[in-house]
């Protein structure tokens, strides 16, 4: 059993995730896929927007618009929103869950700081739901974090659900990291180390992964579809913004290096601070 002690504290870090918004053509269908298939709750209604997350935690923003084009899986934007659960025993029953009611998998990976299941909403929103572990398994011997794509143990995960069954998406589960689509690895990285205060936790072949406060990482962004890709339609659905919580000393770097709270990374997508 994992000791809760090894657990990264999100809270702790100086720039972590709040919450994403989406720009969806079927807000119906989007809004049931999320409470359905991840468990997450109405908290507000408004409209043509709809909020979703924990009992106590607003993590998902949903905009309704029809006349949205879809969106263009080759142009910059989202790759995924990854959800991050409490323990490996909330994530096996959630893959019991999923597994039962038959909703359609795109992948499961091991990463060594984390293990993830992915999929994708009606409107081809890349999500992952994933748990960590203890972040004494992170890092080699010279202290570099350590990330891989390696099959999952999907029986091994199974194991853990310990005979329970899902219940919803739990109280302390949050949005752990968001993976972006990118034009450029470099100029990301001016952007998101140099502008915003990430560090570089890692980097895999045209994809790197910024972290705050030593955790893998709360960003990432890749070239795998978009290589090249310039600054996004707004016409088109998908990420609208991602809040992220700062605390107040990273607010100050981050407001007077950008010229506010609110600015957009050189593809178009817009940042939000909070605290």
């Amino acid at each position: 059993m994992t000791n809760p002690t090894e657990n990264f504290d999100m809270n702790t870090a100086p720039i972590r995730i709040n919450t994403v918004r989406l720009r969806v053509r079927d807000l119906d269908a989007v809004s049931s896929f999320y409470r359905d298939v991840l468990g997450l709750v109405p908290l507000a209604e408004a409209g043509s927007s709809v909020t979703l997350g924990t009992e106590e935690t607003p993590l998902l923003h949903l905009d309704g618009d029809p006349s949205l084009r879809p969106r263009d899986p080759r142009q910059a934007g989202l790759f995924h929103t990854a959800f991050l659960l409490p323990s490996r025993g909330e994530l096996a029953r959630w893959l019991g869950h999923v597994t039962e009611t038959g909703v359609r998998l795109q992948g499961a990976s091991d990463h060594i700081v984390s293990e993830a299941i992915y999929l994708a909403d009606p409107e081809g929103n890349g999500i992952e739901v994933y748990v960590d572990r203890p972040p004494s398994q992170w890092r080699d011997r010279a202290g570099d974090i350590r990330m891989a794509t390696d099959p999952l143990d999907l029986e091994g995960l199974m194991r853990a659900a310990q005979g329970r069954t899902w219940a919803g998406f739990p109280k302390g589960g949050i949005i752990g990291h968001v993976h972006l689509q990118i034009g450029d690895t470099k100029e990301a990285d001016r952007f998101y180390r140099d502008a915003l205060g990430f560090a570089i936790a890692a980097t895999y072949p045209g994809a790197s992964f910024y972290g705050s406060g030593g955790y893998h990482h709360q960003l990432a962004g890749n070239i795998w579809n978009s290589r090249n890709a310039g600054t996004r339609d707004p016409s088109e659905a998908g990420l609208s913004e991602i809040t992220l919580g700062v605390d107040p000393t990273a607010r100050q770097a981050i407001t007077q290096r950008l010229g506010g709270d609110r600015f957009a990374d050189p593809w178009g997508t817009a940042f939000a601070l909070a605290q």
